[in-house]
């Protein structure tokens, strides 16, 4: 492979997992290494993807039909690509995404019960084969993920938040499953550690996946 080519790196996981925590402590990673990079997220990123996501998590829209919703993150993800990580990847900026893909498969392909292939049917035309080179993915046990989400004090909570116990766990249980099939991309690391274990563990797969990149 190139050496120079620049990098989209995926964070997946359920609530409460520490997607956002852990992005944020690859920045002194990416900077050590001397490797432009930036940060973004999912749904979000930019102001058209933002105002969707607002709607998508709004806690008062629980009447939102699950296509209607699996619709409406397809719709953010391609803005948020074609207007931020593409124009990134192709001036050599390395991408960090909290969510992506992968995350429409597990919340409405499997969760809701819509179906994995079904769902993906939508995204391959919204991602038009831009895949992730690396998926970091965070498990985390669904109690202790909505445990933490409860003491965190300056987060809001969302619809997906308010989603039942069963629901969470289908997510885990559909996560699980796409780390099993897709395992030359997807990492799957033990997020009920304390941060800085997570984070070692990271850096140790990132660390070996540049080594033969």
């Amino acid at each position: 492979m190139n050496k120079h080519r620049p990098l989209f790196i995926t964070i997946e996981g359920g609530e409460g997992s520490g997607k956002t925590t852990m992005i944020g402590r690859l920045s002194a990673y990416m900077q050590n290494r001397s490797m432009p990079y930036l940060i973004t997220r999912e749904p979000g990123g930019i102001d058209i993807a933002e105002k969707i996501r607002s709607i998508i998590l709004d806690p008062e829209h629980t009447a939102m039909d699950a296509r209607t919703e699996a619709l409406l993150y397809a719709a953010a993800r391609r803005q948020h690509l074609v207007e931020k990580v593409e124009p990134a990847l192709e001036q050599g900026v390395t991408v960090l995404c909290d969510r992506f893909v992968d995350s429409s498969l597990v919340y409405q392909g499997y969760a809701r019960e819509l179906g994995i292939e079904e769902v993906w049917s939508i995204n391959a035309f919204a991602i038009n084969q831009r895949m992730p080179d690396l998926t970091l993915l965070l498990d985390i046990e669904p109690r202790a993920g909505m445990s933490r989400i409860l003491m965190n004090a300056e987060r809001e909570v969302n619809r997906l938040d308010m989603e039942s116990l069963a629901f969470h766990e289908k997510v885990r249980e559909g996560y699980l499953q796409l780390a099993e099939r897709f395992k030359d991309r997807i990492r799957l690391i033990d997020a009920s550690r304390p941060p800085e274990q997570v984070e070692r563990e990271m850096i140790r797969h990132l660390d070996a996946f540049l080594k033969d990149f």
